[in-house]
């Protein structure tokens, strides 16, 4: 279980503005906008199981939001490094990565790049993230260093959107302190069950001790085969649990989904009539329309946590584990 034992108080300064000359037209555009006044949403894609589809979503739902116009961010937070590329760029061409930010203290302007999706940004990563783990354990406000990262660019985009690793470790609760909600992929079989009691604890940890707003806007149920007993099952079962907190849209099983990240392309661009294309398109409506109520207050995602992590699914209820 990561740490998360007692508050942690900000210490870093925002980035200076860069004296080179050789700034790209993203960065004059950041350093020209830095006085706005918008902020965007940030939200942690997390489960700290692998294989349920958090790469998958997040950049896919980063490409479905940008074209409803909205301006997105990925933050590629895994050391596999899959949302980078997914989106079409080459780990190995990278010189500056989310590594450089989270342990040299680099500005988050000198690492983000655009993307073949028009309105994507993305924060790459590489396999140096894997030893930041243990770097950042004896670093001042460690568990901030992504918060204190974001806050400089954030006013650009309308939403943030970070890939968490598929554990619990401080990579993830970088993430969900700068968070201000959580999006949960869960596929829909018994094992993912299992696991989301731990996350959930978690999450409730770094809403008592680190950031008190942090909420989940919702759980996605993935890889729905409706042709399965099984699969019916759990998404009862989580629907049960965590009622209106489950997005409608759930995003099926598809081989258009899985071919697409070997093209560098979310799905939208490589299968645009296919049905994770539709589904993506689905869940990014929602998911606005989602915001929007919780940016009128009358969302109902910020309750109390600790008593569905203490009593979620405990012995897989109702689940048929054959």
């Amino acid at each position: 279980m990561p740490a998360c034992r007692e508050l942690v108080v900000e210490c870093e300064s925002l980035a200076p503005a860069p004296s080179t000359a050789a700034v790209s037209d993203f960065g004059r555009r950041f350093w020209t906008h830095r006085e706005s006044h918008l902020t965007a949403h940030t939200f942690a894609v997390a489960n700290q199981k692998g294989g349920v589809g958090k790469t998958t979503t997040a950049v896919n739902l980063a490409a479905a939001l940008a074209s409803l116009e909205r301006r997105i961010l990925l933050v590629d937070l895994d050391p596999q490094g899959n949302s980078t590329s997914g989106v079409g760029i080459d780990k190995a061409d990278l010189q500056l990565s989310i590594y450089e930010v989270l342990v040299g203290g680099d500005p988050m302007i000198h690492v983000i790049r655009p993307t073949g999706t028009p309105g994507v940004d993305l924060a790459p990563s590489d396999v140096r993230l894997a030893g930041a783990e243990i770097e950042l354990v004896p670093t001042i406000a460690r568990e901030t260093k992504l918060q204190s990262a974001l806050r400089p660019v954030r006013e650009l985009y309308d939403v943030v959107l970070v890939d968490c690793p598929p554990s619990l470790g401080l990579l993830t609760v970088n993430a969900l302190t700068a968070a201000d909600a959580v999006l949960i992929p869960m596929q829909c079989e018994y094992y993912a069950l299992e696991g989301l009691t731990a996350l959930l604890t978690t999450i409730d940890l770094v809403r008592r001790h680190l950031n008190p707003s942090l909420h989940v806007t919702g759980v996605l149920l993935t890889m729905v085969d409706p042709r399965t007993k099984l699969s019916d099952q759990v998404a009862a079962e989580v629907r049960r649990h965590f009622g209106d907190r489950v997005f409608e849209t759930v995003i099926p099983r598809s081989v258009r989904l899985a071919e697409a990240p070997s093209y560098g392309q979310p799905v939208l661009a490589y299968a645009p009539d296919s049905q994770g294309s539709a589904a993506y398109l689905s869940l990014a409506r929602e998911f606005l329309q989602r915001l929007d109520r919780a940016s009128l207050g009358t969302a109902s995602g910020t309750g109390e946590l600790s008593g569905v992590a203490a009593g979620a699914l405990p012995d897989g209820e109702g689940v048929d584990r054959a």
